[in-house]
């Protein structure tokens, strides 16, 4: 397997002694393609902190963060956007959806930065719309979308293009259950497809989709556990 994200010893400080704030101390984790990587702890714990040290939304005090072998704190930022761009989807609970855009234009729009003809990013966009059951809804304006509808067309802008890196805090967070787990379902997809996901979620359902489990509390990881079955047996005791 390719390794496709790794953390070494990576910390993040905010302010200066007295008052500095240790939002992660020492963090060092590594996610390969083909496997879903989920994150769990309190609130103020470091799990957002640690999304955005892996996506290159912030760089680290201490420490390395690798992806897809380049060092992110190394680039400058044009590269950074570059890479960060073609190779990493970002999913959040707020959904970021742009408002004058349908369903199909958000979707086409990472395509379209990349540099493929607005034609043919639109006909990608609203054929992943149409596997995930949003066909009929492609030309729609995320205000006419149901919670769910517009958390799928967000992961579908995640995913598009093959992105290397899938990072989702809390993507569930807001949803009903069945919509839900139609988001984990296609995350699952993602990565058995080979994408590398990394999942932020206080749910425990949800985080037995994931291949580990990491813990954080107070910025330090304290645990690394597997879960002992796949999602398919969870639900299959949920329903007895």
């Amino acid at each position: 397997m390719m390794r496709v994200l790794s953390l070494e010893r990576v910390g993040r400080r905010y302010g200066s002694p007295p008052r500095q704030v240790v939002a992660l101390d020492e963090v060092s984790l590594t996610v390969e393609a083909g496997e879903m990587l989920a994150v769990m702890g309190p609130s103020g714990s470091g799990k957002s902190t640690l999304l955005q040290l892996a996506g290159g939304l912030t760089r680290p005090t201490s420490g390395r963060v690798v992806l897809c072998g380049s060092e992110l704190g190394t680039l400058r930022e044009t590269e950074l956007s570059l890479v960060l761009r073609r190779r990493v989807g970002f999913v959040f609970q707020d959904i970021n959806l742009l408002a004058a855009l349908t369903a199909a234009e958000n979707v086409s729009l990472p395509l379209e930065l990349d540099g493929v003809r607005p034609r043919q990013a639109m006909a990608a966009a609203r054929a992943l719309l149409s596997t995930l059951g949003l066909g009929d809804v492609a030309g729609r304006l995320p205000a006419q979308l149901s919670g769910g509808q517009q958390q799928r067309v967000a992961v579908a802008r995640a995913v598009i293009g093959g992105r290397s890196l899938l990072l989702a805090d809390e993507p569930t967070g807001a949803l009903d259950s069945l919509s839900a787990e139609s988001v984990m379902q296609l995350l699952r997809a993602q990565t058995d497809n080979g994408s590398a996901v990394v999942l932020v979620t206080h749910n425990f359902r949800h985080a037995a989709w994931a291949d580990r489990i990491l813990c954080l509390r107070d910025g330090r990881l304290i645990d690394e556990v597997r879960p002992p079955a796949g999602p398919e047996s969870l639900l299959s005791r949920e329903r007895v």
